[in-house]
């Protein structure tokens, strides 16, 4: 099971992923504790998985649901060389180009109003100076 934690609230699904492995703990210890006292009946020709692999499919299915977010519509006003370009978060492309960081503003905050997202606006080393959320 290859877990990945690999972007920005990976501590807080890490915090998921550690209590309900402890959940899944007191399960098994229970599911144990029952079988001592209950066999259930069979049926023929029937494949049965274990708890162990049900629960960890589960998990993993939990997982992955968590690690696919929908992608996000904030636009970001960065340094782009010797000018000031609108560029959205995930893209490798600039959205646009402008000669002052004014103007790519104005730029990035219609966008983000338009898809209730939010503009990040970054200094010219590169750091955020500001975050404006329009949702």
């Amino acid at each position: 099971m290859g877990l990945n934690f690999q972007n920005p609230y990976d501590k807080s699904y890490q915090k998921i992923y550690e209590r309900l492995i402890i959940v899944l703990i007191k399960i098994f210890e229970l599911k144990n504790m029952f079988n001592l006292y209950y066999k259930p009946p069979m049926a023929k020709n029937i494949k049965q998985s274990s708890w162990k692999t049900i629960i960890l499919e589960l998990i993993e299915t939990i997982l992955e649901s968590l690690n696919k977010r929908k992608r996000t519509w904030h636009q970001h006003v960065v340094p782009f060389e010797d000018d000031w370009a609108v560029r959205r978060e995930g893209n490798k492309r600039i959205t646009s180009k402008h000669r002052k960081q004014s103007t790519a503003i104005n730029k990035a905050k219609i966008i983000a109003k338009r898809k209730k997202a939010d503009v990040i606006i970054h200094r010219a080393d590169g750091t955020i100076r500001e975050r404006i959320n329009y949702d």
